[in-house]
């Protein structure tokens, strides 16, 4: 099993969420990235874009196939990882670190409490791959 860090949430497509003073920082997980393969290209949504929990909000490509990255909380667009659009292989090599994706200042925390553990998203994560 991939490594899923205790401190984090998680959502049942894969993304990773790190709450930093009232903003998510957004990533796919190390779970999604191994399946996925070497990552070529990775669509970002824009900043200011607004988000709802569950909307698509960008697209990962690697050589073997392209997955819809979901919004998994509410909010705005702060920020997005400029370094991914030159080097998504950034998420290959660190995906809860220097491979994060965007960063949402959050509406409803609340939001929050609906997103799975480490120990959830493991289990999740061990009956897919039965």
């Amino acid at each position: 099993m991939s490594s899923a860090p205790k401190d984090l949430l998680y959502t049942s497509s894969h993304e990773w969420v790190r709450v930093e003073d009232g903003v998510a920082v957004i990533g796919i997980t190390d779970h999604a990235q191994d399946a996925m393969g070497d990552l070529v290209y990775i669509e970002l949504p824009a900043v200011g874009d607004e988000v709802q929990a569950g909307d698509e909000a960008g697209v990962v490509e690697s050589v073997k196939a392209a997955s819809d990255i979901y919004a998994p909380v509410t909010g705005r667009i702060e920020a997005i990882n400029e370094e991914l659009a030159d080097s998504p292989e950034l998420v290959n090599r660190d995906a809860f670190n220097d491979g994060w994706l965007f960063k949402i200042r959050l509406s409803d925390p609340a939001e929050l409490e609906e997103l799975l553990s480490a120990r959830e998203y493991k289990e999740q994560c061990e009956t897919e791959d039965e």
